[in-house]
């Protein structure tokens, strides 16, 4: 069972606080086998708005974590104690997976783990985060970025997002899919979509892609294009991609690709499908197109996916298979 500690001090944000609570502290119906063990390590009852929290343990609980994650940090303009960032620290060099959501980063900083990487905040203060700390790759148009052993999320709803790709990492795709279920919320927007969209969730009734996706993720087998789906959606390719790029931040094609990988991830994980067959059940045509997309996206070829999936070793994007930490 992964141990994930939330990092908690006065000044905390609240929202992404308990949303990290919510994602990690239960496992949703249905799915089988232990779920993470939660722990809040804070140095003594906590004020975090206007709520009051009792932390299970104080923050030199942090070294002995999986997963450590720093909520978001309300006043940007002041100093994270000097505590919290020893132990931030301490539970990096102890091999901890150290994640911040929003403001979060602010902390990480300070415990020098973002030098030399890339990173994000919220969009409000990528700037203040870039003039501070410019031995960090500032990236204000991400929801966010995974360096492995390093992660960190834009503001509010991006924080959700890192956290079901940290389900993802470690579970598979459907278990994350099951988890956004229970929460009704996307199960996957991709890190490197747009911080600000006009949309970032179509409304169920009234937006022209509405009707459109659900009948994609429908028919992710058959081999479509940009025009079947400017015909379906009645509208002129031109015109799609505007909606596309509103309503989700990307391009209808790329959108089209990462449904394709997605699937492809659930099949590796839960059949014993061979790779032609589950390029063809996502529409990939030939195991070859398969491997090249999945590789370039996931990180890791699909039979590699599989085999470390079911060994219990999650790849990570980007860098890899992810190593198992003591």
């Amino acid at each position: 069972m992964d141990t994930v500690a939330l990092a908690v001090t006065d000044g905390m944000l609240h929202f992404e606080l308990a949303l990290a609570h919510e994602v990690f502290g239960s496992a949703p119906d249905g799915v089988a086998g232990p779920w993470y063990d939660l722990v809040v390590c804070g140095p003594g009852p906590v004020r975090a708005g206007r709520f009051l929290l009792e932390p299970d343990h104080g923050l030199d609980r942090l070294p002995r974590a999986d997963t450590v994650i720093v909520p978001g940090w309300a006043d940007v303009d002041e100093e994270p104690p000097a505590g919290l960032v020893d132990a931030v620290r301490a539970a990096h060099e102890a091999g901890a997976r150290l994640v911040s959501l929003c403001t979060g980063a602010f902390v990480l900083a300070a415990a020098g783990l973002l030098d030399g990487l890339r990173a994000t905040t919220h969009w409000a203060h990528t700037e203040v985060l870039a003039a501070r700390h410019p031995e960090i790759e500032v990236d204000p148009d991400v929801l966010y970025v995974d360096n492995g052993q390093v992660l960190t999320s834009a503001g509010k709803a991006a924080a959700m997002d890192l956290c079901l790709h940290l389900v993802r990492l470690d579970r598979g795709a459907s278990v994350a899919n099951a988890v956004a279920r229970r929460l009704v919320v996307p199960p996957h927007r991709d890190g490197g979509q747009a911080q600000f969209v006009t949309t970032p969730v179509p409304a169920p009734d009234h937006h022209p892609l509405a009707e459109l996706l659900p009948w994609v993720l429908e028919r992710l087998d058959r081999p479509l294009t940009v025009e079947d789906l400017a015909r379906r959606a009645r509208m002129s390719s031109r015109h799609l991609g505007r909606h596309f790029k509103a309503a989700t931040g990307t391009t209808p094609l790329q959108w089209l690709l990462t449904q394709r990988i997605r699937r492809a991830q659930e099949l590796l994980e839960t059949t014993d499908d061979g790779i032609e067959t589950v390029a063809a059940a996502t529409g990939m045509g030939t195991a070859a197109t398969l491997r090249r997309h999945f590789h370039r996206t996931v990180g890791v070829p699909p039979d590699t996916y599989r085999r470390t999936f079911r060994a219990g070793n999650r790849p990570g994007p980007d860098s890899g298979e992810r190593r198992s930490r003591p």
